[in-house]
């Protein structure tokens, strides 16, 4: 098994890490601390006033950049274009996202071709924690998180971003662990804000456009207790005790927000309608 320290050789030696930040000072230590490995870890900050800078002084890999938050898909843009990255492949992190050494190995290992042909980038699956409990299942999907730089772009999708890779993905074997610290009105705060977001994503998309998951979402009432159940029973969450009741009970209420949200606009549009 190769080490996780960084060799001439290793493919780490090609990577840059990226990661935006606001704020993170519960997380920021554990995910930096899990980079050593790699040679040039950028923090891209929106202003933090909390501990997250300083605890980032104290990693000699990382360096930081400042710019104020517009969009999730303009930050990323900006970090890829405007933060002096120069290296081949990127490895593109929230503050949240921890890498175990048993995936720092298998990225240190690749080639970028396995299979013949160049491979564009990597995708992972995640493992949710909560409090530091590990989740038999979650609804996170796997998404591409090492890609090569040169020919990526992001574009905002609903409340987030969604990376546009031509060419083909391949997918690592460990997975990424997801393990957010922050306060719960911290998250509170955030769901607010993306279910306007998505309400708005959702019900101006194109009637062709709309995947099965959005035309449960636009039918208001049934997506949050399915989401309930689906986490709580098909995910095995119940097994997990009060962190998985915890867990379902949060993907359940950001979709009653998305559910309101959705609701709102259409009956404050019928009431325009109404009084013209």
């Amino acid at each position: 098994m190769l080490s996780a320290t960084m060799q001439p050789e290793s493919f780490l030696s090609r990577v840059a890490v990226i990661i935006l930040t606001y704020n993170e000072a519960p997380n920021i230590r554990r995910t930096l601390a899990a980079l050593s490995a790699f040679p040039e870890v950028i923090i891209l900050d929106s202003g933090s006033t909390d501990e997250t800078l300083a605890i980032a002084a104290q990693f000699p890999n990382v360096r930081v950049q400042v710019r104020s938050f517009d969009q999730h898909a303009a930050q990323w843009n900006y970090a890829l274009k405007q933060c002096g990255v120069a290296r081949e492949w990127i490895l593109a992190l929230d503050a949240d996202y921890v890498l175990s050494p048993a995936l720092v190995n298998e990225i240190a290992a690749l080639k970028g071709n396995e299979g013949g042909a160049p491979i564009a980038g990597y995708r992972a699956s995640f493992r949710y924690f909560v409090h530091g409990h590990m989740l038999r299942g979650t609804l996170y999907p796997p998404s591409v998180v090492l890609y090569r730089r040169a020919s990526a772009i992001y574009i905002q999708e609903g409340h987030t971003q969604r990376l546009v890779l031509p060419g083909r993905v391949a997918t690592l074997s460990n997975p990424m662990f997801h393990d957010d610290r922050k306060p719960l009105v911290r998250w509170l705060a955030s769901q607010h804000k993306y279910a306007e977001l998505e309400a708005a994503h959702l019900l101006g998309k194109e009637r062709d456009q709309r995947r099965w998951l959005d035309r449960i979402r636009l039918m208001a009432l049934p997506a949050p207790p399915l989401v309930f159940f689906y986490a709580l029973l098909w995910k095995r969450c119940i097994l997990d005790g009060w962190p998985g009741w915890f867990y379902a009970l949060q993907r359940t209420y950001a979709e009653v927000l998305l559910a309101l949200g959705i609701l709102d606009r259409r009956l404050r549009s019928q009431s325009r309608d109404g009084a013209s």
